[in-house]
């Protein structure tokens, strides 16, 4: 009888390192392939990013399911059925004749990659010992930012060669080496049912973000006064509501309400959401102003992308030193203040090109978020009590999800507010003839309010930021 192979922890690393690469690749990937892509298929701007928007529903909705789905079923059989799932839906993504195909693609597309995230950690933490888990989870999350890093480089590059559907392709056999190597080397973990999926709580979650998006997507052509966006926007209201209500009666709730009854967690959840929502619109808007309105074939448009992620590369290190000696409520005011600046600076794009202008606002926020992102992680989830440090983390990285997710919709919505979204379509996929002037002058006066509006977020930031602080200096007066 073949002995079955033992599973050595920097192989159980390599395999969840993999998964995360190659996940946060392909949701990043499509933004610089988004007008080849709508050219290709006929697709408005609306439609286009629905492509990218409907990745992050999924992965937002599934994310705390797949969790709980870890303990119930094990965690190396929702993290493979993740794996399979997500290569098989990156497949259909290359195949899809049509914008609504892509969609359907995309959407079983971020239900594996949440299924594989969800269960990527637990696996670490059992594979590796306490003193050594650190450098392990380092590992993965440098693995993660360099998916983004590579993800619009790796795919200008590809449809420059070969076309869209080349994005998509070229995932497979890493989906497949994936599969292969954790089937040999992660160790099954199944534990027995320990709770039931809360499908009420994710069902009005999932519908209320959803119908959310849409109206961010579709108001503007609806009118945002017309009766058909008005009902939306209370059906929003209404199924949010319903899902906290199931939320405080669930005996096994998706979201662990209680915890906001913690100031520090729930002040830090209002810094993510502000924080997320601010810097996850940058990567859109300015895809519109070098492809829309420079013509940049989707390999520039990915170089000049690079500095949103290279320096955070180098700071984060510093970030968490500076935290420990001037505390981390002050990285994250700093950090805020900066992205919210470079903001700004972008909100001043011209019609002429000028790469400095575009490279070193990129290059702060990137350097900003290295030196405040891992304070704000940390002072959130530091903030629960370690019996729920979990139901934490959590609903923290689902709220980021969601917050990337709406940003992104925002961004368009505040963008077909300033022009409309015929000249934007037009202007990407490269079809507009007449009036081309015009058309590139007002696209890039939307362009420029929408960076000024988003830097709004940042400022939101920073004054729950000065709450925060003050809220801890009163907590360390009293102790």
């Amino acid at each position: 009888m073949m002995k079955i192979m033992q599973p050595g922890k920097w192989s159980v690393l390599f395999v969840v390192t993999l998964v995360s690469f190659i996940t946060n690749l392909d949701a990043t990937i499509v933004v610089t392939g988004l007008p080849q892509l709508m050219r290709e298929l006929r697709l408005s701007i609306d439609t286009g990013m629905w492509t990218i928007t409907s990745f992050y529903i999924t992965s937002t909705v599934f994310l705390l399911p797949s969790g709980r789905w870890s303990d119930i079923y094990g965690t190396k059989r929702i993290f493979l059925g993740g794996i399979v799932l997500f290569t098989l839906a990156t497949a259909l993504c290359g195949m899809a004749g049509s914008g609504e195909a892509l969609i359907v693609a995309r959407l079983l597309q971020g239900s594996g990659a949440a299924m594989a995230m969800a269960s990527s950690t637990p696996i670490l933490i059992r594979a590796f010992p306490p003193n050594e888990l650190g450098v392990a989870l380092g590992i993965n999350n440098i693995a993660w930012v360099t998916g983004s890093l590579i993800g619009p480089v790796v795919g200008g590059a590809l449809i420059g060669e070969f076309g869209w559907r080349s994005m998509f392709y070229s995932v497979v056999p890493f989906g497949i080496i994936g599969l292969a190597v954790g089937i040999l080397f992660l160790k099954d973990s199944f534990e027995g049912e320990k709770a039931k999926t809360d499908w009420p709580g994710m069902l009005t979650f999932s519908a209320g973000l959803t119908t959310l998006l849409i109206v961010l997507s579709e108001g503007q052509a609806w009118g945002w006064a017309s009766i058909r966006t008005l009902v939306l926007f209370v059906t929003v209201v209404v199924l949010w509501s319903a899902f906290v209500f199931i939320e405080m009666k669930a005996r096994y709730p998706l979201f662990h309400l209680s915890l906001f009854a913690y100031r520090n967690y729930s002040i830090g959840l209002g810094i993510t959401m502000s924080y997320c929502i601010g810097y996850f619109a940058v990567t859109i808007l300015l895809t519109l102003y070098l492809q829309g309105v420079h013509n940049l074939s989707p390999l520039e448009s990915g170089l000049m992308l690079i500095p949103l992620s290279v320096p955070q590369l180098f700071t984060a290190p510093f970030g968490g030193i500076l935290a420990d000696r001037i505390g981390p409520a002050r990285m994250i005011l700093f950090g805020s203040l900066l992205i919210g600046i470079s903001l700004l600076m972008l909100g001043q794009l011209g019609s002429q090109l000028s790469i400095i202008a575009v490279i070193i606002p990129l290059m702060i926020i990137s350097a900003a978020t290295g030196l405040s992102w891992p304070s704000l992680a940390k002072t959130v989830l530091s903030a629960a009590p370690q019996e729920q440090a979990g139901s934490a983390s959590g609903m923290f990285w689902t709220v980021y999800n969601m917050c990337r997710a709406i940003s992104q919709a925002l961004a368009l919505a505040v963008v077909q507010l300033v022009v409309k979204s015929e000249v934007a379509s037009q202007l990407l996929s490269g079809t507009e003839a007449v009036g081309l002037g015009n058309s590139k002058d007002a696209l890039i006066h939307a362009l420029n309010v929408g960076f000024r509006f988003f830097a709004v977020f940042l400022a939101l930031a920073v004054v729950l930021g000065l709450l925060q602080l003050r809220l801890q200096q009163t907590e360390r007066a009293t102790n």
